[in-house]
């Protein structure tokens, strides 16, 4: 389990800096929500940068950003309660994940894959309580986050829970359907996101960016489910 060691707020302006801002004056046309959506994007990769650098408040502000947004029926306070369950449940998988390294910082995925990951489960469940999201998304987005350190398919898990997350910040929009063939499949949507994990995994500075556009469409679409 490895932290960067260069400063985060170099690294953030570095990705992150020199895009669009929000829109702040209240609206909602195509340009304030395209520049909107690229913010929800910038923040969401982060908070998982910031996590990555052990810094709990900077991850919750950059996920109540996000998350005040997407879920448009929240108010301030109710998403800032949803975005610390949710770095609850990542220092909560940090802390699985301390308890089963080597000397080396190598994660025995064998023992790791017994461990005790309720309290993870626990938070992300608090932030589905408090979205109003089935607990579908605690226990799959926790298998999708256990398989990713033991080995084995942790996207469909991922892919299954972004679905839920979606349908709720969609509101009374239905998801996307597919016209006809390949209807077993997630949607792009979902895909999305866990294109971005993967990105994410490859820690460099031109993956962070490629993640910031892969997820500009994903919020994109959420605010444009917000006016139905």
């Amino acid at each position: 389990m490895t932290r960067r060691t260069d400063s985060p707020g170099n690294r953030l302006d570095g990705i992150l800096g020199g895009a669009g801002e929000e829109s702040t004056d209240g609206s909602s046309g195509t340009s304030g929500k395209r520049c909107t959506a690229r913010r929800m994007a910038e923040q969401v990769c982060a908070g998982f940068m910031l996590h990555d650098d052990d810094d709990r408040e900077g991850t919750v502000a950059a996920f109540h950003f996000v998350d005040a947004r997407q879920f448009r029926d929240l108010d301030e306070s109710t998403a800032r309660t949803a975005a610390e369950s949710y770095v609850d449940a990542l220092w909560a998988k940090d802390a699985v994940e301390r308890d089963h390294v080597d000397g080396a910082g190598i994660i025995d995925s064998e023992t790791i894959a017994e461990a005790d990951w309720s309290p993870v489960r626990d938070a992300l469940a608090r932030r589905a309580e408090v979205v109003g999201m089935s607990e579908r998304y605690a226990e799959r987005t926790t298998t999708a986050w256990r398989r990713h350190k033991t080995g084995g398919d942790y996207w469909t898990p991922f892919m299954h829970a972004q679905r839920v997350e979606l349908a709720v910040a969609f509101g009374d929009t239905p998801l996307p359907e597919k016209p006809s063939e390949g209807q077993s499949g997630p949607g792009s949507l979902p895909v999305r996101y866990v294109l971005g994990v993967e990105l994410h995994d490859r820690h460099t500075e031109a993956a962070w960016r490629e993640a910031v556009e892969v997820m500009v469409p994903y919020y994109r679409a959420i605010l444009d489910a917000h006016e139905g």
